[in-house]
């Protein structure tokens, strides 16, 4: 990996989530900080036996698959290289972000900005993560917000809102840091839920304006999600 080409250090964005099924909030998510921030690379990590998640629908092989067809097309505007990183699924115990992190930066090294992308439902658990103030020593954390959700003590547990307000930086710090800094997002007007998707698809509906369309079919043609 080079670094950008206006001298910066070569930055990896990482985007994780269930993906059960990927949906257009992720997509957006991915897209806002993939302009925002220029990574030379967007990584997309499916969980594999994530521990806060009562189980998953789809399997793993599925939801790769569905992450392929969403994200074929959908960075083409910025033309940012994308990984999807199977190592969450490939991992026989439970999954925890700090794990993924920590291989992340064996990985690549000392010198590469790791940005780990957050929507605004994770961010209001995130002090329930394990190690959860270890993942600013691996890499900087980004959050975007949603409809209706204010980044206040209201929404955001203290401690988490004290650790973002410390580690407070701007898209270009964070481009030239390598790990550390925090960024909010509080203008990413999507709220999507992959519970009431699934729950749509239960019904025999179509949800196409909150599915990519190549993944609905994928869909329908595995018989996903049905009771």
């Amino acid at each position: 990996m080079t670094a950008a080409s206006n001298g910066s250090k070569p930055c990896v964005a990482l985007l994780g989530g269930s993906f059960d099924p990927i949906h257009n909030g992720h997509l957006a998510l991915a897209n806002y900080f993939v302009d925002l921030i220029k990574p030379d690379e967007l990584r997309v990590i499916p969980a594999g036996n994530p521990w806060q998640k009562d189980g998953l629908q789809a399997s793993g092989k599925d939801r790769v698959a569905m992450v392929r067809k969403a994200f074929g097309t959908a960075l083409t505007k910025q033309q940012v290289p994308i990984t999807i990183d199977q190592q969450e699924i490939l991992r026989a115990s439970a999954t925890y972000t700090i794990d993924t992190l920590r291989a992340v930066r064996k990985e690549l090294g000392p010198d590469v900005s790791i940005v780990f992308l957050m929507g605004a439902d994770q961010l209001q658990h995130l002090n329930t993560w394990q190690e959860w103030q270890q993942l600013f020593d691996y890499a900087h954390v980004c959050a975007a917000s949603r409809p209706g959700f204010a980044m206040d003590a209201a929404h955001i547990p203290d401690d988490v809102a004290q650790e973002f307000a410390q580690r407070k930086g701007t898209p270009a710090q964070i481009r030239n840091a390598t790990q550390g800094l925090a960024y909010l997002a509080p203008n990413l007007a999507v709220d999507i839920s992959a519970t009431e998707i699934r729950a749509a698809l239960q019904r025999g509906e179509q949800p196409i304006s909150l599915v990519p369309s190549g993944v609905l079919d994928y869909i329908e043609q595995h018989h996903l999600y049905k009771s």
